[in-house]
């Protein structure tokens, strides 16, 4: 439990303050940010076991977060926390893909409730961050790729992007979705400078022919590790 890292994103400071208390009390770790764009640029930054959302905050709202969360990460549990009770406002929560939504007022034992629930049922709680392809392994907290005993230190942008690749095994990865997540802006020149980066990482994953980063018709990355028909 004391290693599960939870991001908390609530703009209200004194509930955001109290609930961050709380969750570090029950043995958790907690980020706490007071808007969505905070808690994004902290999303692409570390890697989080656990998202509560809150849905209307300014700059980026909830469900933008998630949206923007999902299009790198379809695992990690979100659950929303709202003011509205509204049918159609829990529905757009679930369509984007969040595992649960607690209205306000809530009791704080009742959220803790619901995130072990969702912990336990995701299997989230011993996540350690490495990331195991054929003979590769993959330490995200060290930025170190090692082959049979070899080991090739990452740039941080490098690590950013393998991770979300990695965390998307065998899955398609939006291109866009990779640039707002690991430069903040899907421009043109950041554009080329991803390419740059994925030609690096392929040059790092030569020694093992079943592990490829493909292209798939420019629209995004699928990183694979067997032989795969396409």
């Amino acid at each position: 439990m004391e290693n599960t890292k939870i991001l908390l994103a609530e703009d209200d400071p004194n509930l955001g303050m109290l609930l961050s208390k709380f969750i570090r009390a029950k043995g958790y770790q907690c980020t706490l940010a007071i808007d969505g764009e905070e808690a994004y640029k902290a999303f692409t930054k570390e890697s989080f076991d656990f998202l509560i959302l809150d849905v209307m905050m300014p700059k980026k709202d909830g469900f933008s977060v998630a949206k923007d969360v999902r299009g790198i990460d379809k695992e990690v549990p979100i659950l929303f926390l709202t003011a509205k009770s509204m049918k159609d406002d829990k529905l757009k929560g679930f369509e984007i893909g969040a595992d649960d939504y607690l209205t306000k007022p809530f009791s704080m034992d009742e959220l803790l409730a619901r995130v072990n629930a969702i912990l336990k049922r995701t299997n989230k709680q011993e996540e350690n961050h490495l990331y195991s392809i054929n003979n590769y392994l993959f330490d995200f907290n060290t930025r170190i790729l090692s082959f049979q005993g070899n080991e090739q230190k990452l740039t941080t942008k490098e690590s950013e992007l393998f991770k979300i690749l990695c965390k998307n095994m065998g899955k398609e990865v939006d291109r866009n979705d990779m640039l707002k997540a690991v430069w903040g802006d899907d421009n043109y020149f950041n554009g080329r400078s991803m390419d740059v980066y994925i030609t690096k990482l392929r040059k790092y994953l030569n020694q093992d022919e079943k592990v490829e980063i493909v292209n798939i018709h420019g629209s995004g990355f699928r990183l694979i590790h067997e032989i795969y028909i396409r």
